[in-house]
């Protein structure tokens, strides 16, 4: 009796326990719950989390985070790289701003082409982890594409800051670098809201030309200079200036028959070679007849920024200070 008794114990005993272990089992199967929703967690990829789906005008790359190689055909994102202190190996060396001088060392960095003609072989041989373009290389992307990731940036002529910020916001999650990008960002945009509450108080308007080489082209809110009309608030002497890469081509007449109150000038033939400079252009009889010149309000605006380096940290800095000081005459 008393051995039937045992076996009938075992028997529920064994029982139990294989209760329990298909309970703990199945509580393993079930997805982690969140305490206070009660819905699953997520749990992160640790290969999904290492590489980044960029999304561009000309196409979709995969590439991974922290790329060690890095050949870059614009000195707008390489500022705000060299701010970053993000590691360049490859770069076009030609027209290189002043305060991106020390990327010209070609025993430390390699020089791959021009902004417009990349050198191929080159470029192959660094064998690069991800390379970034926008448009003065644009054409080149197929076959760039072909050696490595191939990132396409732009500025938004329509939204100049709009643009810096997505760029760099681009830049510092792919690099790790989303703090110091947020702080670089917060100083611009207390320099503009500074900017702009002055422009407002003076309350003047503006026309934007570049002078090349003895030609004057104009520019309006929605162009390559329309920081100054659609950020930084200055109205337009010209509300219908033809949108063009190239602006509209203008005359001395145009000029005075739309007499600004301020002219904002920059000189192209000064980074790119040429033999008439924008003050020359400047100094003529019809000019001076506008009440820009009559102010002393004509400003000549640094050509190695405004029109080689737009869309940096720094560039984009020293183009707002060149504002402000404007409008202190």
């Amino acid at each position: 009796m008393t051995n039937k008794k045992n076996l009938v114990l075992s028997s529920l005993l064994l029982t139990a326990a294989l209760v329990l272990s298909a309970c703990a089992t199945s509580a393993k199967a079930e997805e982690p719950k969140d305490p206070d929703t009660a819905a699953p967690v997520e749990t992160p990829n640790e290969e999904d989390a290492s590489e980044m789906n960029i999304q561009h005008d000309l196409g979709e790359v995969q590439v991974a985070k922290n790329p060690e190689t890095v050949v870059v055909f614009d000195y707008g994102f390489l500022d705000i790289m060299d701010n970053l202190d993000i590691k360049i190996t490859g770069l076009p060396m030609g027209n290189m701003p002043s305060f991106l001088e020390k990327y010209k060392d070609e025993s430390v960095y390699t020089n791959v082409g021009t902004l417009k003609e990349p050198d191929f072989e080159k470029i192959y041989e660094l064998q690069p982890d991800v390379i970034f373009i926008s448009g003065r290389a644009a054409e080149a992307y197929e076959e760039l594409s072909k050696i490595a990731p191939t990132i396409y940036m732009t500025i938004d002529n329509a939204d100049y800051m709009g643009s810096v910020e997505k760029n760099a916001r681009l830049l510092g999650e792919l690099f790790q670098k989303e703090d110091e990008v947020e702080q670089e960002l917060s100083k611009l945009k207390d320099k503009i809201e500074d900017i702009q509450g002055k422009v407002a108080a003076q309350d003047e308007n503006a026309l934007i030309v570049l002078a090349n080489d003895g030609a004057i082209s104009s520019y309006g809110r929605v162009s390559r200079f329309g920081i100054i009309h659609n950020t930084l608030g200055f109205k337009e002497a010209d509300e219908h200036i033809e949108g063009s890469t190239h602006g509209q081509s203008v005359t001395y007449e145009y000029i005075l028959e739309k007499n600004p109150e301020n002219l904002f000038v920059v000189d192209r033939a000064a980074v790119v070679g040429g033999e008439v400079d924008a003050s020359s252009v400047m100094d003529n009889d019809i000019i001076k007849e506008t009440i820009a010149h009559k102010n002393g309000k004509i400003h000549y605006l640094s050509p190695e920024v405004w029109y080689i380096t737009t869309g940096g940290f720094t560039g984009t800095t020293m183009m707002l200070e060149e504002v402000e000081k404007a409008l202190t005459k």
